[in-house]
Parts: structure tokens; sequence; C-alpha cells
């Protein structure tokens, strides 16, 4: 409980809060976890364009645009469009296993 408000307290002050903002590890912290979200959004918004990009989704359009006429049908359809999703899936990650160890290799 002490420790809480002591905490608090140091949390609170804006001199020791400045004083730290300039301290060489927290400025080198501060550029590691920029770095980090900048690379996170850079991968997520390639992964996106490449997942819209794929055969999968792009069957998934032509399927939905052609109503299906009973369930079976729509059963075989959402099959064929399972076995091309996890085909897509099975082939990316061989891709981001080569790539690891390509980086491993360097």
């Amino acid at each position: 409980m002490v420790l809480r408000r002591l905490l608090f307290s140091l949390l609170n002050n804006p001199q020791l809060i400045e004083k730290l903002s300039e301290s060489r590890p927290i400025r080198r912290a501060a550029q590691i976890t920029a770095f980090a979200v900048t690379k996170a959004q850079l991968t997520s918004k390639d992964a996106a364009q490449r997942m819209l990009r794929s055969d999968a989704i792009q069957q998934l359009k032509r399927e939905v645009s052609e109503t299906p006429r009973d369930l079976g049908e729509m059963g075989r359809k959402m099959g064929r469009i399972r076995e091309t999703f996890v085909k897509e899936l099975k082939t990316g990650m061989e891709e981001i296993k080569g790539q690891m160890k390509r980086q491993d290799g360097k």
C-alpha cells in the first residue's frame, strides 16, 4: 500500500518524468518501441494486401456472388474454399520458414 502511493507520487512528478525522458536508456527504449510498432504496422499492412490478393478470398467472393441452390451445394463450395485456404496457409508457412532459415544463416 505504501509502495503503491510512493510509486504513484513519483510517476505523477513532472520534473522526474522529464529527467527520465532525457536519459539514454529511456530514449533507447522509446526508439525500440517505435521501431517495433512501425515494423508491426508495415507487416500487417503487407499481410492484409497479400490476403486480399489470395486465391481463397477471390474464390470466396465468386462463390458468394453465386447464390447456392441448396445446403449440400453450399457445403461443397465451402469445402473447396477451405482446401484452397489450407493450401495457401501451408505455402505461406513454408515461405516464412525459408525466410527464417536464410536470416539465421546470415
